[in-house]
């Protein structure tokens, strides 16, 4: 039983390692930071597996933690989405002016919900996850992923014209 417990995180530390790094990376804005902070995460979730019943929505709430606790010693400021380096994605980009206005929007936004559309569209987690992750009502997640869509949405359209 052990195990194949064992094999499970041993699983979800593998698939998910790239995802945490960048979701560490975007918001420390340093690669050796946010590689030490998910090696942190990995560390705990080893020394906890017992205690976890969800390894994935552990790992992210635990990065998630630690690069707060590194943006409160530091103050530093959230990369642009164009800087977060994508494994194995195809090198389709927007052209530099829409990134930066989209990142534009983003930093527009109230920081929650910012936060929230960053974590569905940008690190792909579900709203269970992220209400895991944030310690918030999944319905208060959605709310807010859904507030900020419609003010991002709102704000572009607005400008385009």
């Amino acid at each position: 039983m052990f195990g194949s417990r064992r094999r499970n995180i041993d699983q979800v530390i593998e698939t998910n390692l790239d995802a945490l790094t960048r979701f560490a990376y975007f918001r420390t804005c340093d690669r050796t930071v946010a590689e030490d902070i998910v090696f942190e995460a990995v560390l705990r979730l080893l020394e906890n597996s017992g205690k976890v019943n969800d390894a994935k929505c552990y790992l992210f709430r635990i990065v998630y933690n630690l690069c707060r606790d590194e943006f409160r010693r530091k103050r530093q400021p959230t990369v642009p989405l164009d800087n977060i380096e994508l494994a194995d994605e195809p090198d389709e980009r927007l052209e530099q002016e829409e990134i930066d206005r989209i990142n534009n929007l983003l930093d527009d936004l109230p920081p929650n919900e910012a936060e929230i559309v960053r974590m569905n569209v940008v690190d792909e987690l579900s709203f269970v996850e992220i209400s895991h992750i944030l310690s918030l009502p999944q319905s208060t997640a959605k709310s807010r992923f859904y507030s900020g869509m419609k003010k991002l949405r709102e704000k572009y359209f607005t400008d385009n014209q």
